[in-house]
């Protein structure tokens, strides 16, 4: 009995998910494109990339910083892109935490690393992480561009200078259609920076 429910979810998730990518191509090429673009425009420009984000956003921010730093293609000879992942010093973390409040842990971080040639992106499934809003305030503030990665009709999308909305409330195809996403914008940014 068990093996005919495992067999149903496994079949349940994976057709969800062909059916939201189909979805999520259609209405969001656009966004990736765009936002490929000003992230390659900011590192032309000697600007850098801050990102963030909790939970399974935060190793999403980490994952897209290492494509980015690293290299997307193994075989793929090129500079080093700066990107910092906001979520990494559990010093700052945890300081900013206990003196200041969790809400403040990224937009204190974009205060000290961002100036105005640089951009922000927040990874946020639900789109209203009052951290990530906060980091964009910041952003702003002192003019980094920023872009959000998160869910159909999110809070943080009316803030950003590009949204890109997977058009779904369920939090595991979000983040998966999120590991498509950086991994398509690595593959872009990658492909302009070749020697």
């Amino acid at each position: 009995m068990r093996d005919i429910e495992n067999k149903l979810i496994v079949r349940s998730r994976i057709s969800e998910l062909k059916e939201l990518l189909l979805e999520f191509e259609s209405q969001c090429e656009i966004q990736l494109i765009l936002a490929a673009e000003l992230i390659v425009a900011t590192l032309m420009n000697g600007g850098k990339i801050l990102i963030c984000g909790n939970g399974g956003s935060a190793a999403d921010s980490q994952h897209f910083a290492a494509e980015l730093v690293s290299s997307f293609s193994k075989n793929v000879r090129r500079r080093a892109i700066s990107a910092i992942a906001l979520t990494t010093d559990t010093s700052i973390l945890t300081a900013l935490s206990n003196d200041f409040s969790f809400e403040k842990v990224f937009m204190r971080q974009v205060e000290a690393h961002g100036s105005s040639k640089d951009l922000l992106i927040v990874i946020s499934t639900s789109g209203k992480s009052k951290n990530c809003l906060l980091a964009v305030e910041q952003a702003k503030n002192i003019g980094l561009k920023t872009i959000a990665l998160t869910s159909a009709g999110a809070e943080v999308s009316k803030i950003v200078d590009i949204s890109i909305e997977v058009p779904s409330q369920n939090t595991q195809h979000i983040q998966e259609c999120h590991m498509i996403t950086y991994h398509i914008l690595s593959e872009i940014i990658e492909n302009a920076f070749l020697v």
